[in-house]
């Protein structure tokens, strides 16, 4: 990751966001014990791919006894991995986020347009949907690396300076973006970035006239991007699906003129299916 999107990465520790939803527990449904089983598997990540005991603690805001006992039923369930000091997820984590993919349409129905889309343009291809003030990839394609962070599948970003992020809130209620925005990081990830939250607004209302969304250079130097919307056939704009690319090899109207088309005839076809389902 660049330093200048490092820099500006909200700096919130696993487990400070675990007691804010603890603190916001929904009466006697909310099962403490496994928000905090959760708290824990979400602790892991590229910079923490292998943790002691304490710094699994440390992260989740746990006490070590609470942290362990987490962690051995993790072990014992398979999710977890323990070579006498250190914890390591296991690939079965992966069933999780498995279950969602398999259960998720998209999965089948946007692959093959997806393929056809970055072997006509050469360039990666991604499909991500709004959870929170993110964007999260569920399906991605790459063939070039457009950042300085490598995209994948669970990866996330805000969703107010990407394309597909202005895409999705474009189909959003005013009063339902405007709380969004309030609870957006909104700063500056390069000099070209909006921050201004007026012209954010009319950025985003641009995005849903026009059916999709064009982003150059504001979350990295870089990168740019096209995205339309998926929409359901419900006209509910579901997921988004854009193509990126580095700037130095497009223009910005050039990028729109090459790649704008194929991105939206397989849009159209990717609703076209859902609508039959």
């Amino acid at each position: 990751m660049s330093e200048k999107l490092q820099t500006t990465k909200k700096k919130t520790r696993p487990g400070a966001a675990a007691t804010a939803t603890e603190r916001q527990a929904p009466g006697d449904g909310y099962v403490q014990s496994f928000a905090r089983g959760l708290a824990v598997i979400r602790a892991f990540g590229p910079e923490h791919s292998s943790m002691t005991l304490s710094a699994v603690a440390d992260r989740t805001g746990l006490t070590r006894a609470g942290a362990r006992r987490i962690l051995l039923t993790l072990v014992h369930l398979g999710y977890v991995t323990h070579d006498g000091r250190l914890f390591t997820l296991t690939p079965r984590i992966l069933e999780l986020g498995y279950a969602y993919l398999s259960a998720t349409p998209l999965w089948n129905l946007a692959l093959p347009y997806m393929e056809q889309v970055a072997e006509t343009t050469r360039e990666s291809c991604s499909v991500s949907v709004l959870e929170g003030t993110d964007v999260v990839y569920i399906l991605r394609l790459a063939t070039h690396k457009v950042m300085s962070i490598n995209l994948a599948v669970g990866s996330r970003l805000p969703a107010w300076a990407t394309s597909m992020g202005r895409v999705l809130l474009a189909s959003l209620p005013e009063p339902e973006l405007d709380d969004l925005l309030s609870r957006s990081d909104i700063r500056a990830y390069t000099p070209a970035t909006i921050t201004d939250r007026a012209a954010l607004k009319k950025h985003i209302a641009l995005a849903g006239t026009r059916g999709y969304a064009c982003v150059t250079k504001e979350l990295e130097p870089g990168l740019q991007s096209v995205a339309v919307p998926i929409i359901d056939r419900s006209g509910r704009a579901i997921a988004a699906m854009n193509i990126s690319t580095h700037a130095s090899r497009y223009t910005r109207a050039e990028m729109l003129r090459v790649f704008l088309p194929p991105l939206t005839h397989a849009a159209e076809h990717i609703n076209a299916a859902l609508a039959r389902r």
